[in-house]
């Protein structure tokens, strides 16, 4: 009756899309000022900050639905790999609670490498 695939595919999606969501709307308020200072402090312009609109805004929207969500899964990794890199120079160091201090992006990153590789299954826009 119901592919107990493409529901993990939909539950993954929605899942990371939403919790992306919530990061893309708080720079949208807030800014991207401590962005565009991290990027400064690795010799990287700042107007590169402006692409994590693209990347925790439009790409999560875009899984959510289901819309060319490989694509926009790689786009959200890309963001994740950036942000391992500017906020913890892809340290592998040990937080306050015992848990790996790049823990956050790190899971984001490899959720969004599973929506790549698994696509969007039956429910979405353009399922596939």
């Amino acid at each position: 009756m119901f592919n107990t695939t493409d529901i993990a595919k939909l539950i993954l999606r929605v899942s990371v899309g939403i919790l992306i969501l919530f990061h893309g709307i708080h720079k949208m308020i807030h800014g991207v000022e401590s962005i565009k200072k991290m990027l400064i402090g690795h010799s990287i312009p700042e107007f590169f900050a402006y692409g994590v609109y693209f990347g925790e805004l439009i790409a999560p929207i875009f899984i959510i639905l289901g819309l060319y969500a490989r694509i926009a899964s790689g786009v959200l990794a890309l963001n994740m790999l950036m942000a391992m890199f500017l906020a913890y120079s892809f340290s592998l160091s040990l937080g306050k609670y015992g848990g790996l201090s790049v823990e956050s992006p790190l899971l984001f990153f490899i959720m969004s490498i599973l929506i790549a590789l698994l696509g969007s299954g039956k429910y979405a826009v353009n399922n596939k």
